[in-house]
Parts: structure tokens; C-alpha cells; sequence
């Protein structure tokens, strides 16, 4: 009938547009999930607490796993796209290069001015030769100049070099020094300190300091020296430690006439007695591990004057000594301290 014809017809109708909706209705899912799933990477990105996430050394090793660092980044095939354009290129005439091994005369400087020309002294690490160097390298080729301070630490020398004069601080540790004589720094006037720790020193000129109007630091440990030579005036501190000096070394009264001496250490020394008198400047005395017996009451102290103060002498170190320091009870009423040994 066409009724039936009619109903049949709207039933497929339906039919087909519910599986065309279907049809449209999986790809639109499929796109919201796409547009949906940043967020919630988002969403948990955001909830991610890092406020407890604290890198140490304790945990380096596991959470940064160093092992396979260069299989993850080559760089080999970037190695001929670099360029280095801050270094001068390489002469190509072998005969362009410099000869070290002659020294070339140092060329004159036109003066600045009409005035007339002007010689300044040069300072010590351009200075081409001294005027009394014996045959060989000057000092400031040998060791290190900076300023008026010359640095020849552990640079193989069996001599002091010839200094500039206007050396005012000489290092020549570590080398293997076996004398000084006085010729070595005749004419340094303005020499303050020498440094020769950790040599072969055995034997040092008489005069080889004494000349020194400016010397206050002589520092000489780690030798085998036996003898120490006339000191200058103007000396301030003395170091000859883990040397072979015997009381005998020493020159009667050696350090009465330092006034301005403040630090005299002689430890480790084969030192019998006190070396004394002591100068009034002094502030520190170490004559530790030596063979030091005895004492006399007046060896720090006098000991006609009950009302002395020595301040100044704070620091003395006699322990490592054969003596017994609480047998002279009245060798220390003058001091602010009591000598650091045995007591019993």
C-alpha cells in the first residue's frame, strides 16, 4: 500500500542517518582527545611539585648519568666549521723565527721630548745584562722579575745569581745553593729580604749580610749551615731553623747589638746554651729541639731589677730541650709568659 510504502521509506531514512551520524561522530571525537591531551599534560605539568627536587653531590651520580656523554653528543663533525681567528699565523720561513739562544742588543728609545733624553733606570724584567755578571745568564733570564722582587725558586741553581740593584726581595728557594759569598750582593742597598729555605748551604761569608744596610728578613731553614755570619743592624728577623748550628756557630754576644731585632728563630739547631743577651726588641724566641741544659737567672730577665717588664718577649719556645724549666723559678718574673718546655 502506499502507506506502507511511505512508513518503509522514513525507516530507512532513519536508519542511514543514524549510521551517517556515526560516522561523523568518530572523527570528532578523535579530535577533541587531540585538542584535550596538551591540557592535560599541561595539567599535570603543573601539579608537578619541584619545590623538593634538590640536586647535591650525594645524588649527582644518579640522577646525571655521565657515562655515555660522548655517544650522546659528537662532536666530530663540527670540528672543521671552527675557526680561530685570535692567533698569529705561523711564519712559514723557518728563518722568521726567533733565536732564543742569543740575546739581541736591546734597541735605543727616541725621548718623548726636545728637552734632551731621559734614562730611567729599566726595570728588572727588561734588563738585557748586568754591568758585573760573570759569563752566562743574567738573573732576570734565569728567575722571574716582577717589579723590584726576584723569584728563582726551585730553578736548579747551585749560586746566587747576579741581582739587579735594585733588588729589594730575593726568593731562590729549592735549589741547591752551597755557599754565599759576600760578593753576591755587593752594591744591594736596597735588598729587605732574602729567602734561601731548602738549600745546601754550608757555608756563608762573614760579611756576606753585613754590608746590607736595608736587610730585615734573612731566611735560611732547611740547610747545613754550622755557622751563622755578622748580622746587620737593621735586622728584624732571623730563620735559620733545621740547620747544624752548635752553640760554637755563634759569635760571643751575636745579637746584643741588634736593636731592632724581633724574631730569632733557632730551632732544631745543636744549639748547648741560651744565646744571650737577648736585644730588648725581641718578641719571639724559638730554640726548641735542641740540646739546651741549663739557664742563668739573667738570661731573660735582670735579675738585680725586680720592677722589670719585658713585654715585648711573649713567645719562647724551649720544649724538645733537656731542661728542666721549673729549676729556675727566678729566670722568668720579668715576662708576660712563661717559656713553653718541661716543667717537672
Amino acid at each position: 500500500t502506499p502507506a506502507g510504502r511511505r512508513m518503509w521509506t522514513l525507516a530507512w531514512l532513519g536508519i542511514a542517518s543514524l549510521c551517517l551520524g556515526a560516522a561523523w561522530a568518530v572523527p570528532a571525537k578523535e579530535e577533541r582527545r587531540k585538542a584535550e591531551k596538551p591540557k592535560a599534560h599541561l595539567a599535570l605539568y603543573e601539579n608537578l611539585d619541584l619545590d623538593n627536587y634538590d640536586l647535591t653531590l650525594d645524588n649527582y651520580g644518579e640522577i646525571l648519568d655521565l657515562s655515555n656523554y660522548e655517544e650522546l653528543y659528537d662532536y666530530s663533525d663540527l670540528a672543521s666549521k671552527i675557526e680561530v681567528g685570535t692567533l698569529a699565523p705561523r711564519p712559514k720561513d723557518p728563518t722568521a723565527l726567533p733565536d732564543l739562544g742569543t740575546t739581541a742588543e736591546t734597541p735605543k728609545l727616541q725621548p718623548l721630548t726636545t728637552a734632551g733624553p731621559v734614562h730611567p733606570a729599566p726595570p728588572c724584567h727588561a734588563v738585557p745584562r748586568v754591568a758585573s755578571a760573570p759569563p752566562g745568564l743574567p738573573s732576570c733570564l734565569l728567575c722571574l722579575c716582577i717589579g723590584t722582587s726576584v723569584y728563582c725558586d726551585d730553578a736548579d741553581l747551585e749560586h746566587i745569581p747576579p741581582l739587579p740593584p735594585e733588588t729589594t726581595y730575593l726568593y731562590a728557594r729549592f735549589n741547591r745553593i752551597g755557599t754565599i759569598r759576600a760578593s753576591d750582593f755587593t752594591g744591594l742597598k736596597k735588598l729587605k729580604r732574602i729567602d734561601l729555605t731548602s738549600n745546601f748551604i754550608s757555608w756563608a761569608d762573614v760579611d756576606a749580610f753585613r754590608l746590607l744596610p736595608s736587610l730585615q728578613e734573612l731566611i735560611l731553614p732547611e740547610n747545613r749551615l754550622t755557622a751563622l755570619p755578622e748580622l746587620p743592624h737593621s735586622i728584624v728577623r732571623l730563620d735559620a731553623r733545621l740547620n747544624r748550628i752548635p752553640s760554637t756557630g755563634l759569635r760571643p754576644e751575636a745579637f746584643r747589638d741588634l736593636k731592632q731585632l724581633q724574631f730569632l728563630h733557632l730551632s732544631d739547631n745543636q744549639l748547648d746554651y741560651i744565646p744571650v743577651p737577648l736585644p730588648e726588641s725581641l718578641r719571639s724566641l724559638h730554640l726548641q729541639n735542641n740540646n739546651i741544659q741549663t739557664m742563668h737567672e739573667d738570661t731573660f730577665c735582670d735579675s738585680q731589677d725586680h720592677s722589670q717588664i719585658r713585654r715585648a718577649l711573649e713567645d719562647i719556645r724551649l720544649d724538645g730541650n733537656p731542661i728542666n724549666l721549673s729549676l729556675f723559678p727566678n729566670a722568668y718574673f720579668c715576662l708576660p709568659r712563661l717559656p713553653t718546655g718541661r716543667f717537672f
